[in-house]
């Protein structure tokens, strides 16, 4: 009996081991899909609707972009607050749970950094309502000349674009941080790892330029996210196609 026991020993490692690596390499491939909606969504959000309608030094032809085009920016809004409250925030909770075992204060780390940055950007959405609530109340605001209430606006859409450069300061910190894990770990090639490194410095001399050199910004936009979005995507579709090497993690 003792010796047919020693015998299946190994077998029965073997089993557990693949039942372990499964449930990590579907939450990853979880984590990457969400990912990959996150992209997607804030290069809608961002690049098409707010890049569209709003005109750069024109409050009113800002303002009346919008207007003519209410149901788009009130969709924008919409995916916005979707994608960052919904998919951003359990695609958080995965990566804290597959890299927790490797390094847990740096993930946790990741995932603080993240969350700060998703309540930051939270906030900052606000902002993107106040063209509409002066679209819908008109008459309340018929003591403000329409140039005041065009200029209102743009400012508002001004103080958005200014806390989402404050909430892609603690998102470099999410990228490198992820970055380190991955390179410590190797759950995921390492030069992914590198490239998720890069995206978090790219993000960080990005915002910063933006908060303390707004010329400087200038010049350096959009050029600088390129690495950004390479090293993002590339996680997201490494971990839906492949997963992570779960046979890394510490037992």
């Amino acid at each position: 009996m003792t010796e047919r026991s020693t015998e299946l020993a190994p077998e029965l490692s073997g089993a557990t081991d693949d039942a372990a690596v499964s449930p990590a390499r579907l939450k990853a491939r979880i984590a990457g899909a969400l990912y990959l909606i996150v992209i997607a969504g804030g290069l809608l959000a961002e690049g098409v609707v707010l890049g569209s309608l709003t005109v750069r030094g024109d409050a009113a032809a800002t303002a009346h972009a919008i207007a003519a085009n209410e149901s788009m920016w009130r969709s924008g809004i919409g995916v916005h607050f979707l994608y960052l409250a919904g998919a951003g925030i359990a695609m958080y909770v995965l990566f804290y749970r597959l890299f927790r075992r490797a390094q847990p204060t740096l993930a946790l780390a990741a995932f603080a950094f993240a969350i700060t940055s998703a309540a930051i950007e939270g906030a900052s959405l606000l902002q993107l309502y106040v063209p509409l609530a002066i679209i819908e109340n008109q008459g309340a605001l018929a003591g403000m000349s329409e140039g005041e209430r065009h200029a209102l606006a743009y400012l508002a859409i001004q103080l958005y674009e200014t806390g989402f450069g404050f909430a892609l300061l603690f998102f470099s910190g999410f990228c490198a941080a992820i970055g380190l894990l991955i390179l410590r770990s190797r759950l995921v090639p390492r030069v992914i790892g590198v490239m998720m490194v890069l995206a978090g410095i790219c993000y960080l001399v990005s915002s910063l330029a933006t908060i303390v050199a707004p010329g400087l910004a200038g010049l350096l936009f959009p050029w600088i996210l390129l690495p950004c979005l390479v090293g993002e995507a590339s996680l997201a579709m490494w971990l839906v196609v492949k997963g992570v090497d779960a046979t890394k993690l510490p037992r």
